[in-house]
């Protein structure tokens, strides 16, 4: 069963994954269209305002899509220095919990978002300012799809963290021991 389990967490990190590394690259791009807006405001006296509303259009997909992947990669903020001394039983409940909230929270935003989403689609939801970007609903479509990660990834946490209770592997997710410390 616990072997079940972690292929079924493994393949939904693979999704994490791919879509964490796909989003990334939108930095670059971020990087790339906020140094032209610059070169074009401070050279050339001149801007636009589409360019400009393209650099949060990027920062959208790169924040909301990698939230999954940093979670994947346990790069969020975790108080380690109180959880590593607890009991490997009293993390296991923790992380069966959280990786719970954390699913219950995805499921919610998820919900609340796809009405927002499909909203703007419907009435072609542009910008509002003269020369701005149209399809406003794809900037807004990135709070869904960004949860929806998030709950996958939060999936594959809730299957490993389930795995002690079920006889499978008994170690929690945290790196950090006590003697680390």
């Amino acid at each position: 069963m616990a072997a079940t389990l972690e292929k079924w967490a493994a393949r939904l990190d693979a999704i994490v994954e791919v879509c964490g590394w796909v989003a990334a690259w939108t930095g670059f791009a971020l990087v790339l269209v906020m140094a032209g807006n610059v070169l074009l405001r401070y050279l050339f006296h001149t801007g636009s305002v589409a360019m400009q509303e393209l650099e949060w259009h990027l920062m959208s997909p790169l924040t909301l899509l990698c939230i999954a992947y940093t979670i994947k990669h346990e790069g969020h903020v975790r108080v380690d220095i109180v959880y590593a001394r607890f009991p490997a039983g009293v993390r296991n409940i923790i992380d069966l919990f959280s990786a719970l909230a954390v699913v219950a929270l995805a499921v919610i935003i998820v919900r609340l978002s796809w009405p927002y989403m499909m909203q703007s689609y419907r009435i072609g939801e542009g910008s509002p300012d003269p020369g701005g970007l149209p399809y406003r609903f794809i900037l807004k479509a990135m709070i869904p799809a960004g949860f929806m990660l998030l709950l996958l990834q939060s999936l594959a946490a809730t299957l490993r963290a389930i795995q002690p209770f079920l006889g499978g592997k008994g170690e929690p997710s945290a790196r950090v021991t006590p003697d680390a410390l």
